[in-house]
């Protein structure tokens, strides 16, 4: 049986919370944008209202052993999502050079755990990460 490490789960999920916000009328821009040495796992357009730019950032645990998924975000990755998302605004350009439209930003952030059937259960959390 093939296993998936945990850069391959964290891509899986990423994938299907980027799934869910499309459904939710949510235009993805970008997945796993790198500016600089910072990654942001989604970059998407809110409808709103109000309408805005978004960078979401998704965090994923199989398990409550260590803690809930939010509780994975400590003050060094705030930061570096900060900055990561000052990059891409100073930049102005997602990677394939489509200019970024001008909204509101914010940063949210995306948890996810399987629930007691396997299922996976999703919390988003908006303007958390401000």
């Amino acid at each position: 049986m093939e296993t998936v490490g945990p850069l391959g789960i964290g891509r899986a999920v990423e994938a299907r919370v980027a799934e869910r916000l499309a459904a939710a009328g949510w235009t993805v821009l970008a997945r796993n944008v790198r500016c600089g040495r910072h990654e942001l796992d989604i970059v998407a357009l809110d409808p709103g209202p109000p309408a805005s730019l978004v960078v979401v950032e998704v965090r994923w645990r199989a398990s409550r052993s260590h803690g809930l998924p939010e509780e994975t975000v400590g003050h060094a990755k705030r930061r570096a999502l900060r900055a990561g998302l000052a990059c891409l605004m100073a930049r102005g350009t997602l990677p394939d050079g489509t200019p970024l439209p001008r909204l509101p930003v914010r940063l949210d952030l995306v948890a996810a755990e399987p629930d007691i059937h396997g299922l996976m259960i999703v919390r988003h959390h908006r303007a958390a990460l401000e």
